[in-house]
């Protein structure tokens, strides 16, 4: 029996999902939501009466949500829902403020967060040569490790992978090195070649004694990997969690996806970066043309941020006290000045602090020559179109790069209502013409980039949990930026007159749906 195989196949295809346990799953919050809706029948003879109560209510709603903190687009989302659909608008809103889940989320991750944070603290004489070296950066270091808790480090080698395939092959090799133990957590994980190979050289290290921790998304549940997958890799010696599971009953945190993708070996290498373990993340399967993604594999001082970062996550429902001190990266104790300073950081939908677009805003306000990005998507709040705009009308190159073929419609749809204010400002768009671009990078003045998970939309910038890698002053700086080159050779520049050709269609779609777009 070939041991790649697992117990059942994956749920593929509307169909089989009908008929699955998700397809239950589903339906059962769709019972819910038409309960809901449905009781008003029963109430038929008081109507006036909720009717009036409903107005109240309305107007208490709409003055709450006016007053709150948080980002505009999100509010004026939620009063067009309210005005739009006063008794399933209101309902809802006050159902997704008054989310017990919630709360013990932020409780959890608060807790944890101070669990950790003695293995998190910042080397003063780092923050000191910094300062002297670039002082805006010293505020971001100083923002970054005082509020969240994510410290600046040097002493640590970086290694990009403008490819996929580039990863794969140092992440296999890495595993194999594996002597201690091997943490790993991705969005989505699909059985094909990448899966299966690093799955046999996990089982095998399983064997050998080395403590294998496995998280991926609930979301995989759906589609991807039968439902009691955890329990199978359980039995081959790999402890296995499903991140938020998708379940029966209607609560906001299934919302909140883990996006982050995180391969700790030893403390001693770390991985991170856009790439997910399925076969198209390295071009051995085709959906979308070419797959252009990336990557950076981190050696040293900084990879115990990533360690922490996992454990943190993993943590979350667990009662057991976790043995931090057993996952410590060993320390150097010479000062590799040539290797710059390196920032890993999280991000979290329930700290209050937006800490990847906090990143994104300080690359664009303090370059001085030009801001290069990649990025799937493209679903702009105020603020970030705002910058964008300034930044390029100050005369600094700013350059997007977009995927050429869309792994999601819509997405794409709204994205294209953003083109002619930004290349009216002044931002040049490109479309990658090969395929899909599904890197997460900005890099500016040939010294300061980030690679990270973080897409340029609401999902990514709000709602999920993610991560990144803030790089100043590294020998790779110059590779990063050397792939963007290369890349945007391969890309179709965006002109006004194409944007102002589009099919009447596709506008209206697009507009309709930015709307909503922090729904999306």
């Amino acid at each position: 029996m070939n041991t790649n195989q697992t117990p059942g196949t994956a749920k593929k295809g509307l169909f089989r999902i009908i008929f699955s346990r998700t397809g239950i799953i589903l339906l059962l919050l769709l019972l819910q939501i038409g309960y809901i809706i449905g009781s008003i029948h029963y109430l038929e003879a008081y109507l006036p009466y909720i009717y009036g109560a409903l107005m109240v209510l309305e107007a208490v709603v709409l003055i709450y949500i006016i007053n709150t903190k948080g980002n505009p687009a999100f509010k004026m989302t939620w009063m067009l829902c309210v005005l739009l659909f006063p008794f399933v608008g209101v309902i809802f809103y006050i159902f997704v403020q008054m989310q017990v889940g919630t709360r013990f989320m932020q409780n959890r991750l608060s807790t944890l967060r101070i669990e950790t944070e003695p293995y998190m603290q910042q080397d003063p004489e780092i923050v000191k040569d910094l300062w002297a070296s670039k002082s805006a950066n010293a505020h971001l270091s100083y923002y970054l490790s005082r509020q969240l808790g994510f410290p600046t480090y040097r002493n640590t080698k970086i290694q990009y992978f403008p490819l996929g395939e580039y990863k794969f092959k140092a992440m296999v090799e890495e595993l194999k090195k594996a002597r201690n133990y091997i943490f790993m957590e991705y969005f989505i994980v699909e059985k094909g070649h990448m899966w299966g190979t690093i799955l046999e050289i996990l089982k095998e290290k399983a064997r050998d004694g080395v403590e294998v921790r496995f998280m991926y998304d609930g979301m995989c549940a759906i589609s991807m990997l039968p439902y009691g997958y955890p329990e199978h890799l359980e039995r081959l010696g790999i402890q296995c969690k499903m991140s938020n599971r998708i379940k029966p009953f209607l609560s906001t945190t299934q919302n909140n996806r883990d996006h982050r993708k995180i391969c700790v070996i030893d403390g001693k290498v770390g991985f991170t970066g856009g790439i997910n373990l399925g076969d198209e993340y390295i071009n051995r399967k085709k959906r979308f043309g070419h797959w252009k993604d990336t990557a950076v594999m981190l050696k040293g001082d900084a990879v115990q941020s990533l360690t922490m970062m996992f454990l943190q996550m993993w943590n979350v429902e667990e009662r057991r006290p976790e043995r931090y001190k057993r996952y410590l990266t060993p320390k150097k104790t010479e000062l590799r000045r040539g290797l710059g300073y390196v920032i890993p950081y999280a991000d979290s939908p329930f700290d209050n602090e937006n800490v990847g677009e906090e990143v994104y805003f300080h690359i664009l306000n303090h370059a001085k020559k030009y801001v290069h990005i990649m990025t799937p998507y493209l679903i702009l709040d105020n603020e970030m179109i705002t910058t964008l705009t300034r930044v390029a009308k100050s005369g600094i190159e700013a350059v997007i790069i977009m995927p050429h073929i869309p792994d999601k419609w819509y997405a794409f749809a709204v994205a294209k209502t953003y083109y002619k204010e930004l290349i009216e400002s002044g931002v040049q768009i490109y479309e990658y013409t090969p395929g899909f671009v599904h890197a997460k990078l900005f890099v500016s003045d040939d010294d300061t980039a980030t690679v990270g998970t973080i897409n340029l939309d609401y999902r990514s910038l709000y709602l999920h949990y993610e991560c990144g890698v803030f790089i100043y002053n590294n020998p790779e700086v110059d590779k990063i930026e050397a792939d963007f080159q290369k890349t945007l050779a391969k890309c179709h520049k965006v002109t006004l007159v194409e944007v102002k050709e589009r099919s009447m269609l596709t506008k209206v779609t697009g507009h309709v749906l930015r709307l909503v777009a922090p729904l999306m």
